[in-house]
């Protein structure tokens, strides 16, 4: 007898690309639901936070969803939600965009701000540099590449973990112009600057890593 498909909540917060996320998730073999309803998200076994856009748009459009308090009590209670492109941007402290600077959800220091590149936006296919024994990453190739579509990132990350009994965030990285936070995994807390529902096989292959976790 196989095992029930885990439930996975792609948020409709009206930011991102739900629709192929949600075919993405399904392909790999999760139950997969788009809802802006804060129960049926609280009760699924993740939560997927998508986000294209600008920073403090998809802020303004997650609160009024009620989506801070959402990701903010999954995380208490431990339950896992990953964030994807600027749905993992608005994770951090604060984001500023054309000189204005909008507060984060603050779950890791950090400033999202324009990458210093040659070419910008940074769209297409690079390579990423995994954090050591990285769960999102597992049984993918060094030379893997996955799909970037952003001019914004984390150009340094400043959390440190001194406490011995906790473990520190695993931290991805990739190039463009410049080093900048590519994936983070922290406990029930995952997210990737890429878009896994766009980089094909190997999209398919981290996803089902993340719903193996759930």
């Amino acid at each position: 007898m196989s095992a029930p498909k885990k439930k996975v909540v792609v948020f409709d917060y009206g930011f991102g690309n739900i629709r192929s996320a949600e075919r993405a998730l399904a392909h790999v073999g999760a139950d997969v639901e788009i809802t802006g309803d804060y129960e049926t998200a609280m009760n699924a076994d993740g939560v997927l936070v998508p986000g294209v856009g600008a920073f403090a748009a998809c802020m303004q459009g997650l609160r009024a969803a009620r989506g801070d308090w959402l990701i903010g009590r999954r995380l208490s209670g431990g339950r896992p939600v990953m964030g994807i492109c600027v749905g993992m941007q608005i994770l951090f402290e604060r984001g500023i965009e054309h000189g204005v600077e909008t507060e984060g959800l603050d779950e890791w220091p950090g400033v999202v701000e324009p990458l210093k590149a040659d070419v910008v936006p940074h769209m297409g296919w690079n390579t990423v540099t995994p954090a050591g024994d990285s769960q999102l990453f597992a049984g993918l190739d060094a030379d893997t590449r996955y799909y970037f579509v952003h001019s914004y990132a984390v150009r340094e990350w400043s959390l440190e973990v001194t406490n011995p009994n906790i473990r520190a965030p695993k931290v991805t990285w990739a190039t463009h112009g410049e080093p900048f936070v590519a994936a983070v995994e922290n406990g029930p807390l995952w997210a990737t600057q890429f878009h896994p529902e766009k980089s094909g096989d190997a999209g398919a292959q981290l996803l089902t890593n993340w719903i193996g976790t759930l």
